[in-house]
């Protein structure tokens, strides 16, 4: 072959490669454009609301996501974020419907994923179902003319405090429709609903399903923010927090290239889907791993600290300031498998 003809073969095969590789970015691209938020963040006391799929949308800008479900009868949120932003969520959530809230379903008993209980809960009405499947009501002086508020029955406990090893929270702000059971399954707005109990950061932690719309409000359990805050006093560990990972991997079924398909509203962050849980597993495993080898060698937690188990990690997800830092995490991971 003569050096012309060389020269425009390789520069044929070229374009095809330049042509295939353009091809294999461009087609992730255009499908992430269907589902993904904004590239900003909400600002200081802004609420960002963002259709998620089907009949769910997410509140961000709250402390934790707030997951918002709507129909005919009636709205039902999962989480209600911090206190100081209720106004804000409720705003918010009256641009997307006009229906009352019916339903609240609390996925931890934190304060930043449940702060909006006693307000949220006020403005809405509770539905005619209020029981649900599975559950054992505390109504008791709460009334019709409130939205019923859900959640394992550990939630409640810690709320309620009833042991006076911590302060209560206000009466009004308790689940008043709690289970004990590992599934609580709901039908609402045309669309079955499965609550979940999956420990992980607590032992109360839950997963919510929205079947039909194909998305999964994962709470707590899924932080793309910071390294997860286990929680050891109220029954979190490591372990659990993997174990929840692989079952929310579980209730995903991912599109092209495992991506796209069942989308996760996380606790913090932007939405997700089946990759970003698949790869929060393996990052936990990781950690684990290396903790567990420190402990199994008989180190302290200084010097587990000092040795950097979540290195590798830190640029994303590593706080030195704040209410979580990454020494507190790996504090949580060691106690959680020292203990």
């Amino acid at each position: 072959m003569c050096g012309v003809e060389t020269d425009m073969l390789v520069s044929s095969v070229r374009k095809f490669l330049i042509g295939f590789s353009l091809a294999g970015l461009l087609v992730p691209a255009v499908q992430a454009q269907t589902w993904a938020p904004p590239l900003r963040g909400p600002a200081e006391g802004e609420i960002q609301v963002l259709h998620v799929k089907g009949s769910v949308y997410m509140l961000a800008g709250s402390g934790g996501n707030i997951a918002v479900q709507v129909g005919d009868q009636g709205t039902l949120l999962v989480d209600t974020g911090s206190a100081t932003m209720t106004d804000e969520v409720l705003a918010a959530v009256e641009t997307i419907t006009p229906e009352p809230v019916r339903y609240i379903i609390n996925t931890s008993h934190a304060v930043d994923y449940t702060g909006g209980n006693a307000a949220i809960a006020a403005s809405g009405r509770q539905a005619s179902n209020f029981r649900g499947a599975g559950s054992s009501s505390v109504q008791g002086q709460f009334g019709a003319d409130r939205a019923s508020t859900i959640s394992f029955y550990s939630v409640f406990h810690r709320m309620a405090a009833p042991l006076g090893d911590q302060e209560p929270r206000e009466e009004m702000a308790w689940p008043n429709n709690t289970f004990s059971i590992p599934l609580k399954r709901l039908y609402f707005n045309d669309e079955p609903i499965m609550i979940m109990h999956r420990p992980s950061t607590t032992d109360g932690n839950v997963v919510v399903l929205f079947r039909k719309s194909d998305v999964v409000a994962a709470g707590a359990l899924l932080n793309l923010e910071t390294f997860p805050v286990i929680d050891v006093d109220a029954g979190g560990s490591i372990q659990a927090v993997i174990d929840g990972l692989n079952g929310l991997i579980d209730l995903a079924v991912p599109s092209g290239r495992s991506e796209g398909g069942t989308l996760i509203i996380p606790g913090r962050g932007r939405i997700a889907d089946f990759a970003e849980a698949a790869q929060q597993r393996d990052m936990m495993t990781v950690i684990r791993d290396r903790v567990q080898d420190m402990v199994d060698k008989g180190m302290t937690l200084a010097e587990v600290v000092e040795a950097g188990p979540t290195r590798g990690y830190d640029a994303r997800y590593g706080r030195n300031t704040g209410p979580w830092t990454t020494e507190m995490f790996v504090e949580g991971v060691y106690r959680s498998l020292s203990e």
